[in-house]
């Protein structure tokens, strides 16, 4: 360090003074302290009385004081990294005596931790110390995202005009040099500060809005739904899905379809106004209005699906109109979390699209469940409690044989009475009560902890099914890697098993959770895969590598246009790359069918039954 301070009291720096009843100093420097550092500042005056309203002494530099940008601002707050005790101080002092709060860094290594903890609007940072350099520092600090944009200022008295483009190069916002009078240190702390968490602010905005249709982004709607429950009991959530979407990506292509729906997200950031609104993903958005009265649910609803009635929107040069359905939610049923809501207002949704002004509110079926399934539910509700859900297994044959050892899992709730409940009985209990989410976690673990127990033998791949929701919850995406890789299993072992209906709601959901399983080998496949448009256009825009067929065609196998529509379904699939199951597979004449129309592998009880235990013959299977 090129500065060499006056000479220092005991009492200055820490130490006790020799009088009795010393004390230890202050954390904070005495007023006035600053004043060592600084050329041209007079001594301090003799402490008098004075008049408050009285104009300041001439010659004493007054320490300005920060004002805030707007009424309630938090103070600024400044890291200052100096390995120089005395320099620290007065930097300190400075900038404490303006109303900042300011923290102190002598060791360059404890930088970022400390930015973690402290999370500061500036760093005041000196040029030379030992074992890092401030240009080290500053672009250790810059190469962190989360501080790509907080001001670094250099305070140094290096006057090497080399030292200063190197400083500013290495990602510096400004280079003061020593000594500085405290105004100046003050005024250029301020702006900068003051310039930051404007543009701070303006990014934040940029990133809450879609700047082609000024509706919410989906990740901050999202936030401030979950922000709002369980508190929220007044108002309403409504679903707008957009009709026909397969269709015009087919005829006009994806660009062009997804032009026509921002246009539609533009209408509904017009009809939504101040409330809170975005597109949940490809075709449905979301608006949540907290306050609407219960009369005007409906009326709102209205209002939303004809905000397309009329409009003519251009596409490749041709006048559409779009049609919407509208489902909605009325938030007094008490809902404790924001998943469980949009889950409702999902639910909503499939039943508008069944009703003739593509309108329905969400109907709790829990107001006519039996006492039956309320005792079901009391025992769900325990068994998760206690751990106590069980799992079975049923084998996935291929019809032309092999040793592909790969098995189905299925959930299931052993009662009171020893009695065992499936899926299909206790899935829609727990969507209700908003349970799924933990079911599908307790199965994806168990499922996770039986491939590690398999690891040294011939694994079986396990195909386990979950609800796109739950792949889309924080973190889930990321606990399951980590799982897999802690327990060393390959990530081709798994598959993990969506629905179709679900899957077409969330499909931006599940295609950001596949974006991350892709590079880890963990496969997808599409349950209860129906053609239609809109589901052959999901086959094309997922990474899948399995699809299994609705039991709709096994049911009615016997009929000569739904073989026909099944063989077509099949060699859609295989276009695509994918491997086609037949579930449901109960008697020969319907496997020998499957067969001749093209499946890969066939699931039911005609193979086996669902059992706790995974003890198939693969090998020698015969069909």
């Amino acid at each position: 360090m090129s500065f060499v301070p006056h000479e220092r009291s005991a009492s200055a720096f820490g130490g006790r003074t020799s009088g009795p009843g010393a004390q230890l100093r202050a954390e904070s420097p005495p007023a006035g302290y600053w004043r060592r550092w600084c050329e041209d500042a007079p001594p301090p005056a003799m402490p008098q009385l004075v008049d408050p309203m009285a104009a300041e002494p001439a010659g004493v530099e007054a320490t300005p004081q920060v004002v805030p940008v707007e009424q309630g601002e938090p103070a600024y707050r400044i890291l200052i990294v100096e390995d120089d005790r005395s320099q620290a101080m007065f930097a300190q002092g400075v900038l404490k005596g303006s109303g900042m709060d300011a923290e102190v860094v002598q060791v360059a290594s404890e930088t970022m931790a400390t930015l973690d903890r402290f999370h500061p609007d500036l760093v005041l940072m000196d040029l030379h110390m030992p074992g890092m350099s401030g240009i080290e520092l500053t672009a250790l600090i810059r190469s962190n995202p989360a501080y790509a944009h907080m001001p670094v200022v250099f305070l140094t008295g290096d006057t090497n005009p080399e030292s200063h483009l190197e400083v500013l190069d290495s990602g510096a916002d400004d280079y003061l040099s020593k000594p500085v009078r405290p105004r100046h240190l003050i005024a250029a702390v301020e702006n900068r500060v003051r310039r930051a968490r404007a543009l701070k602010l303006q990014r934040e905005q940029e990133v809450r809005r879609h700047p082609a249709t000024g509706l919410l982004t989906r990740t901050y709607m999202l936030q401030q739904l979950a922000l709002a429950f369980p508190q929220q009991t007044i108002g309403a959530v409504h679903f707008v899905v957009i009709e026909g979407t397969s269709a015009l990506r087919e005829h006009y292509g994806y660009a062009a379809l997804d032009a026509i729906l921002t246009d539609a997200g533009r209408l509904i950031a017009t009809v939504a106004g101040e409330h809170p609104a975005s597109r949940l993903n490809d075709n449905t958005f979301v608006v949540y209005w907290p306050g609407l009265p219960p009369d005007r649910h409906a009326v709102w609803a209205r209002q939303l699906r004809d905000v397309f009635v009329g409009q003519n929107l251009a596409i490749n040069g041709d006048n559409i109109r779009l049609r919407a359905c509208v489902g909605y939610v009325d938030l007094a049923l008490g809902f404790k979390d924001a998943g469980t809501a949009l889950g409702a207002a999902e639910e909503a949704l499939r039943l508008a699209r069944n009703e003739p002004n593509a309108i329905a509110a969400y109907r709790p079926q829990s107001d006519a469940v039996s006492e039956q399934a309320a005792k079901l539910l009391a025992q769900l509700q325990d068994a998760l409690k206690n751990e106590r859900l069980e799992l079975a297994f049923q084998p996935i044959v291929s019809v032309v044989g092999g040793d592909h050892v790969q098995y189905q899992t299925l959930v299931r709730l052993r009662d009171g009475s020893g009695q065992l409940h499936t899926a299909a009985e206790i899935v829609p209990l727990a969507e209700r009560a908003g349970l799924v989410h933990e079911i599908d976690r307790r199965v994806m673990t168990r499922a996770i902890a039986i491939l590690g127990e398999q690891r040294g033998t011939k694994s079986a791949r396990l195909f386990v099914p979950q609800a796109a929701r739950s792949l889309g919850q924080d973190g889930y995406a990321q606990w399951l890697l980590t799982s897999l890789a802690d327990l060393g299993i390959e990530g081709k072992q798994l598959v993990v098993d969506v629905r179709l209906a679900d899957a077409l709601v969330h499909s931006v959901l599940l295609r950001e959770f596949c974006q991350r399983m892709v590079s880890a080998g963990v496969r997808l496949c599409l349950g209860q895969y129906q053609t239609n448009a809109e589901a052959d256009a999901l086959l094309s825009q997922l990474p899948l590598s399995y699809v299994r067929l609705s039991p709709h065609y096994t049911n009615k196998i016997d009929q000569q246009a739904i073989q026909d529509e099944m063989r077509l379904a099949i060699e859609r699939a295989h276009l695509l790359g994918l491997q086609v199951i037949g579930q449901h597979v109960e008697d020969p004449q319907t496997a020998a069918t499957l067969w001749l129309s093209g499946i890969d592998f066939i699931q039911g009880d005609l193979v086996q039954r669902a059992a706790d235990a995974m003890d198939f013959d693969f090998q020698h299977s015969l069909l």
